[in-house]
């Protein structure tokens, strides 16, 4: 005898997933074109966890898994290529701080030195100074161009993440 009304029992596959809170909507939309349904989320700071479900038994399952595989990717180089923006500056502007350092250094070696060079003494302080009061022209600088560079990888990368979720949204309907 066949009841009415009720649903039948379906099994999940069940997934965990951490999200950078700018990142929500879009990793949100990229798992539901892979299959996958949110559940329920936690977290309050600046990292969010999902957490998903799929049906057991869904058509074309290997292929959504290599895909959800290739969407994560993108996902991360993005992450990476973006975070990689203020690390590179940061490393220029310590590198010419340090630089300012060394030469400040010498300075002061040089005229403390017996007898005193106060010439040398002048000559590595005027370097010196630059660096220490170069370094953060130099991030900004560094921090433009890298950003610069980077954008049209970003936007390569988010592509990808279209053409994934179009791919995966075909298979599913399939």
């Amino acid at each position: 005898m066949m009841q009415t009304g009720k649903t039948p029992f379906v099994s999940f596959d069940y997934k965990e997933a951490a999200v950078e809170r700018e990142r929500l909507s879009q990793a949100l939309d990229g798992y539901a074109c892979l299959g996958w349904e949110l559940d329920r989320q936690e977290g309050a700071g600046g990292q969010i966890r999902l957490f998903l479900r799929r049906d057991r038994h869904i058509l074309n399952k290997a292929e959504l898994t290599r895909l959800e595989r290739q969407f994560e990717a993108c996902l991360d180089a993005i992450r990476a290529l973006e975070a990689s923006v203020p690390q590179r500056a940061a490393m220029a502007a310590l590198a010419v701080g340090l630089a300012g350092t060394v030469f400040l250094a010498g300075a002061t070696f040089a005229v403390t030195a017996a007898p005193p060079a106060v010439w040398l003494c002048a000559v590595l302080a005027v370097p010196g100074f630059l660096g220490w009061g170069g370094a953060y022209p130099v991030y900004r600088r560094v921090r433009t161009l890298r950003a610069r560079q980077v954008e049209p990888m970003i936007e390569g990368k988010r592509d990808e993440i279209e053409a994934v979720c179009k791919k995966g949204v075909r298979m599913r309907s399939e």
